[in-house]
């Protein structure tokens, strides 16, 4: 059996960490908004974390504020 462990798609890998980071941020939000999840910290550093995505705990805490807005 063959598995896809990786984005099949040309240009998956050409968006900038700043671009990646918006687009963590903003499926976070709408999970929070949506009421999918109450720890919005919890689930930013959770997919930050498997995104590989690395930010300062101050950028992290304004983050979560954006989320929570």
């Amino acid at each position: 059996m063959t598995t896809q462990d990786s984005p099949t798609q040309d240009g998956h890998d050409d968006a900038t960490d700043r671009d990646r980071l918006a687009g963590l941020v903003a499926q976070v939000r709408a999970d929070y908004l949506l009421g999918t999840t109450s720890d919005a910290a919890g689930m930013l550093r959770t997919r930050l974390s498997d995104a590989g995505v690395t930010v300062s705990d101050e950028d992290f805490d304004k983050l979560v504020a954006t989320v929570e807005q």
